[in-house]
């Protein structure tokens, strides 16, 4: 395990995974950018209703639906922040930095953007990770361009091919505002979001074949349909599709990582309110390896991991302030698919 030498006192985590072995009170906030005529470039505009939004952003304010969008899909609260919009693609990029660089400071479940640029795509996804290294975890969700085939959006993920981004198609910036609402909506890390339905969207443009679908899904594209009147997201997956040259799969379920952005955090939480002026001795550890199991065994009653195991307490050796902290979970898994096998006898 490698420890960043921060010398400010705190709970710090790092993780890693294998294979193996109005809105909704209880839902998370957003963050938007988008290029705005209104408001104040690069400030955050905070609103808890799509009403308040609408004494900043006119209806006919391309962030004012963004916006509505989010909160009739779940979102409990929304940050905005305007971009200034140019036709010089350099500065608008520089445009864009700065409003995600506003969104890194708050607490944010989910960050969007209206841009289908791979150059702003590219950026949200630093500023994500960036945001996430400094324990304020976030996924960001973007989308492809109205034209991209299924091809084209599976090079487009595997252009980003991150655990934190997740790309949606088709819907463009409206899809993706919806499928965040949900997604933020959602209080439960480990429900999936295939099946979710996605309000305020009226029609798709594209209608994807059963072998384009399963061209998207494993190739870290959330493709979303229309059945019945209705949008629905087909299966919720991550960008993530290999490490390094390798294929690897660990990510792809977008419920890993929101797992881990559950449990993470509310052990940090956790621990940080009961143990910020204690001594490190073997008594203290006790204590701490104590409220680590109180909080993982509060995930597994909650099946949002379906267990735990090789919870050790220790202090380095070469630094005796820092108190290590390991353990390993398991995450629960969405159910995708149910198989019916029948016997049949004449």
């Amino acid at each position: 395990m490698n420890v960043t030498e921060h010398q400010r006192p705190g709970v710090y985590s790092v993780y890693d995974a294998s294979s193996a072995v109005s809105g909704n009170s209880s839902g998370r906030a957003v963050g938007v950018a988008a290029v705005s005529t209104k408001g104040t470039a690069g400030k955050v505009n905070t609103f808890h209703s799509y009403e308040e939004a609408e004494k900043v952003y006119t209806a006919k304010d391309s962030m004012n639906e963004l916006i509505s969008l989010l909160f009739q899909n779940g979102t409990a609260q929304v940050k905005a922040v305007s971009v200034t919009g140019t036709e010089d693609a350099a500065a608008l990029l520089g445009n864009y930095k700065a409003a995600f660089a506003a969104l890194e400071k708050e607490d944010l479940a989910i960050v969007i953007c209206d841009s289908d640029t791979a150059e702003v795509q590219k950026a949200l996804q630093e500023s994500v990770k960036t945001a996430s290294e400094a324990r304020r975890e976030r996924l960001a969700v973007v989308f492809g361009g109205e034209e991209e085939t299924a091809a084209q959006l599976v090079q487009r993920a595997k252009t980003l091919n991150s655990e934190r981004v997740v790309l949606i198609a088709p819907g463009g910036a409206k899809g993706a505002a919806a499928a965040a609402g949900a997604m933020a909506g959602e209080s439960d890390p480990a429900v999936p979001l295939g099946g979710a339905v996605l309000k305020g969207l009226d029609s798709l443009d594209t209608d994807w074949s059963d072998n384009e679908i399963d061209t998207l899904v494993l190739g870290g594209v959330t493709p979303l349909e229309q059945v019945g009147g209705e949008v629905s997201v087909v299966r919720g997956v991550t960008t993530r599709t290999k490490t390094g040259t390798a294929n690897d799969a660990t990510w792809r379920e977008l419920t890993t990582i929101r797992i881990v952005d559950d449990v993470i955090p509310s052990l940090r939480n956790a621990l940080r309110a009961k143990f910020s002026r204690v001594k490190n001795t073997e008594q203290g550890r006790g204590a701490i390896r104590s409220q680590v199991i109180v909080e993982l065994e509060n995930k597994v009653a909650n099946e949002i991991i379906t267990g735990y195991q090789d919870v050790t307490v220790r202090a380095l050796e070469d630094n005796p302030t820092v108190c290590l902290v390991e353990f390993k979970f398991t995450v629960a898994h969405g159910l995708n698919q149910i198989w019916l096998n029948a016997h049949i006898t004449v």
